[in-house]
């Protein structure tokens, strides 16, 4: 076989390497996203349970990118703190090893059971079926690190390039040459797979391959700098700090590879066992010398970025617990109905402010602030449906009852103000500008829906019911007086705004809708009802000053 038919065979294996490893990344992203990202939120002020979750987390993805890059946004989000995700990087690195593992210790050779048992459990018709492409990439990507190897077999008869690949070389090089490859293939594992199959075929030499597999964990952090772009100081703190965290790690063991690495090929055991060992001890190492002085590099990431705000204030978010009790937060989950209503008027005003002034900035922190209420969304659905197990008497349950429909309608008001933003996004993508009669109509009509805002909010810090006919029909004919103006506009062939705009009046029209829905529900039938708690004197216990009045129920 001829140098180039090896060389294409060789490269053609490395990319359904890198195919299937990208594949597989994606299915389990698809199959427990959700949960990842929820495991991710776990993490806490202790930074060894970050560092666990993250080698975790990326154990099963088998990405230290895209671990990083959900961390990011979770970031941005608010859902977790700068000091929080510190210890998640950390642990990414330690996760990526276990593909090392594998490789070095031949349990590649079980690639085509996964494939074959991912294939049929692809066909079964049940719910394990979605699992099936998982487990047939993960047999695909070994599959590859195997034809890599057998493709790679005859050069091992070209002494040669066995001589040029095993001499020792500049270890700055190498660890430039495993930055490099890894930012362009966006996955450290690549570099470290393809690394020990060249080792196991004697065609790298372990004291080159050592500096090439540390300067993948540089390279890896490619992915996370790009994605800092466009987000909040936290975000970017998050991003830097892996970086800063990788090229630490290399720092410190540089030294120690440029005194020893020459003395690499004189270990007696295997050398693709010893690099995918090395490997570890480097991840492992350099994790817990950074979390023990995880302030100081804290302090020094608030330094370099400064300390900064986030764009918005985060709500406060809901945490069950074993000692959970609904008597003990009903009132809070009242207090946070409120807050999230004044969070989605607010969130209402920068999409109708991104319409009128169609400036980025107001586009971006619109699009930010609606998927940070996306996430709150499945973080209340997920609370409510561990709360219900708490329930003690037919009273609990009618005020749950009622506080789950306030919040379900206040997240069909959250949707129907995405729908608006959808607008506004497909006005973008077409290049559709508003002309000033237009912007007019857009202006009067946002104006009469935060109005309506105003006065449910009102109605909701007084706990009474209030008149707000006026109001609504004030939004009401607004909206019909846009919709007659509407009419003239649209029969003109040029005016591809008036079109676009008829979008906008049908998602305010239903906007007004729930709005009205959640003030019948949340006020007009009063709050949760079986308010009256009784004091040990037998006399009922009074609202505090600024809590709606509570129903009295018959004993």
């Amino acid at each position: 076989m001829g140098t180039l038919s090896i060389a294409i065979a060789g490269l053609s294996a490395v990319i359904l390497f890198i195919f299937g490893l990208d594949h597989f990344s994606k299915e389990i992203e698809n199959i427990a996203g959700d949960r990842l990202r929820k495991s991710l939120t776990h993490a806490t002020r202790i930074p060894v349970v970050g560092l666990l979750i993250g080698a975790g987390v990326t154990a099963v993805i088998q990405s230290s990118s895209a671990t990083s890059v959900v961390t990011i946004s979770l970031v941005n989000a608010g859902v977790i703190s700068f000091k929080n995700s510190v210890g998640i990087i950390f642990g990414s690195n330690i996760g990526t090893t276990i593909t090392a593992q594998l490789v070095a210790f031949k349990l590649t050779s079980f690639a085509p059971f996964f494939i074959i048992a991912g294939f049929i459990l692809s066909l079964l018709r049940s719910r394990y079926s979605i699992f099936g492409k998982a487990v047939f990439y993960f047999g695909f990507v070994f599959f590859s690190l195997n034809l890599i190897s057998s493709s790679l077999q005859p050069l091992q008869e070209n002494a040669r390039l066995i001589e040029l690949l095993t001499q020792p070389q500049n270890p700055l090089f190498a660890i430039f040459f495993g930055c490099v490859f890894t930012a362009v293939v966006q996955s450290s594992s690549v570099t470290t797979g393809l690394a020990i199959v060249f080792t196991q075929q004697g065609l790298l030499g372990i004291e080159n391959a050592v500096p090439i597999i540390i300067g993948a964990n540089i390279g890896t952090t490619a992915t996370a700098l790009i994605a800092m772009f466009n987000m909040d100081i936290a975000a970017k703190k998050t991003a830097l700090s892996h970086f800063l965290f990788n090229v630490g790690g290399v720092a410190m063991f540089l030294p120690v590879l440029l005194i020893f690495g020459s003395r690499l090929n004189r270990l007696t055991m295997d050398p693709a066992v010893a690099l995918a060992s090395i490997h570890l001890v480097f991840n492992v190492v350099t994790s817990i010398v950074f979390v023990i002085f995880i302030t100081p590099f804290s302090r020094l990431i608030d330094t370099l970025l400064g300390e900064g705000k986030m764009d918005f204030q985060r709500l406060q978010l809901p945490v069950f617990t074993d000692q959970t009790r609904f008597l003990d937060v009903r009132d809070e989950l009242e207090q946070e109905n409120r807050n999230l209503f004044l969070f989605l008027q607010e969130n209402y005003s920068n999409v109708t402010l991104s319409i009128e002034t169609n400036y980025r900035g107001v586009y971006d922190a619109a699009e930010k602030r609606l998927e940070y209420i996306t996430f709150v969304k499945k973080e209340y659905l997920a609370y409510f449906s561990k709360i219900v197990t708490v329930i003690d008497d037919e009273n609990e349950s009618k005020d749950l009852i009622k506080i789950i429909n306030q919040f379900d309608y206040l997240f069909q008001i959250h949707d129907s103000i995405v729908d608006l933003f959808n607008a506004k996004k497909l006005m973008s993508e077409h290049y559709i500008e508003l002309k000033s009669d237009i912007l007019m109509l857009v202006r009067e009509l946002s104006s009469r829906t935060l109005s309506l805002f105003d006065e449910i909010f009102r109605s909701m810090l007084s706990g009474e019911t209030t008149d707000i006919s006026g109001p609504i029909r004030e939004l009401q004919g607004t909206i019909n007086e846009v919709n007659r103006d509407l009419l003239p506009l649209l029969a003109d062939p040029g005016r591809r705004d008036a079109g676009a705009l008829t979008n906008f009046v049908t998602y305010s029209q239903r906007l007004k809708d729930k709005l009205v829905n959640f003030y019948n529900i949340t006020l007009t039938q009063g709050w949760a009802s079986g308010r009256s708690e009784a004091r040990e004197d037998g006399t009922a216990q009074q609202p505090a000053a600024g809590e709606p009045a509570r129903e009295r129920q018959p004993q």
